[in-house]
């Protein structure tokens, strides 16, 4: 039955415009995520997933799947779920229910993830809420009120994001919430690579990127292609964050923007598609035109923008023309084209249609 939910979901969120990025993460994208996620949590034996703006499920759903995989025991997955809006909290509800997951699994709440954080665990005051991993797709550039958050754990050690761009508050949000092994994807808009500037900005999200590339939290940033989620055709990112990362760690930087399949007026990500891209982060490789490994030293003196293209180069040089060759071609093509002119005239002058 879950599976049956989830395929109905899906087809809705096709049909349904703008409004299907309020609750549904395509299938293709939640696989690719899931597949990072498990291969780093792949020698648990237990593991706590959270999604701070769940929607319908279906990306919480898909990485508990995913990690289960590696688990002997499917019950020792264990689900927090938020979401701002009743009606999409209630598809989330729904959609683990009918998956089977035990009901003492699965911890859903309708709130507002920015203001009101996930309660303290239960029986513990001085203990929230850190779990293995964190994924979500929240709305992009969403207004919201960063009055007071400067002393908000979850922001003071790396900044406020602006007002009229939460995008930086849902991402320190979630890296906030994952145990020092933890993981953290999350699917933004390419804007939080470069918007602001690190050391102009006393605050904003400059201050917040030059903080995380400093400390050493971003793993990697893949780039999607443009039109692959409903309601929206602007391109994304995945980018992937850890909390213990090795000094010496590089970033990886992959473009797979041109990864896709045209499917009528939607681009999709084909499995071949995920698995290029899943080899290429557990491999941590360098490709040609595909995919770098930066040195934070590197991103420094690009002035800490994380712009994909200044370190995948995609160009394709386009081949020299023989603009000698060109013109004689031309001049071929004319003098055919006037001896098929008298060729025709001549016709028409046996047929006296022209004197």
């Amino acid at each position: 039955l879950g599976y049956v939910y989830e395929y109905l979901i899906g087809n809705f969120a096709a049909n349904a415009g703008k409004k299907a990025g309020e609750f549904y993460t395509p299938h293709e994208v939640a696989i690719l995520m899931s597949e990072i996620v498990a291969e780093h949590h792949k020698a648990k034996e237990t593991i706590e997933i959270y999604d701070p703006t769940s929607g319908s499920g279906s990306l919480l759903i898909t990485i508990g799947k995913s990690v289960g995989r590696h688990i002997e025991d499917k019950n020792k997955v264990k689900y927090y779920a938020q979401e701002l809006k009743e009606n999409t909290y209630n598809l989330t509800r729904m959609n683990l229910v009918m998956r089977g997951i035990k009901p003492n699994n699965i911890n859903a709440r309708c709130a507002d993830s920015l203001d009101e954080d996930w309660p303290v665990q239960a029986g513990d005051m001085s203990k929230p809420l850190y779990v293995d991993a964190v994924v979500s797709n929240p709305p992009y550039s969403q207004h919201w009120n960063p009055t007071d958050a400067e002393m908000d754990s979850r922001f003071k050690d790396y900044g406020v994001a602006p007002k009229s761009k939460a995008d930086y508050a849902f991402l320190l949000h979630e890296l906030h919430h994952i145990k020092p092994d933890g993981i953290l994807t999350i699917v933004l808009p390419h804007g939080v690579l470069f918007r602001g500037d690190p050391e102009k900005d006393v605050d904003g999200e400059g201050k917040i990127r030059k903080n995380l590339i400093e400390k050493n939290n971003i793993d990697a940033i893949i780039g999607l292609p443009a039109n692959i989620f409903y309601g929206t055709s602007i391109p994304t990112c995945i980018l992937v964050f850890k909390k213990c990362r090795k000094e010496d760690d590089n970033i990886l930087f992959i473009d797979a923007s041109k990864e896709f399949e045209k499917v009528k007026t939607q681009n999709k990500l084909r499995p071949q598609h995920i698995q290029k891209i899943v080899d290429t982060y557990r491999e941590r490789k360098e490709i040609e035109k595909y995919s770098h490994l930066a040195t934070l030293q590197e991103v420094a003196e690009n002035d800490y923008n994380l712009n994909i293209p200044r370190y995948v180069d995609t160009f394709e040089e386009e081949e020299p023309i023989d603009i000698h060759a060109v013109m004689k071609e031309i001049k071929e093509l004319e003098a055919k084209r006037a001896d098929l002119d008298k060729e025709i005239e001549g016709y028409l002058k046996e047929l006296g249609l022209v004197e």
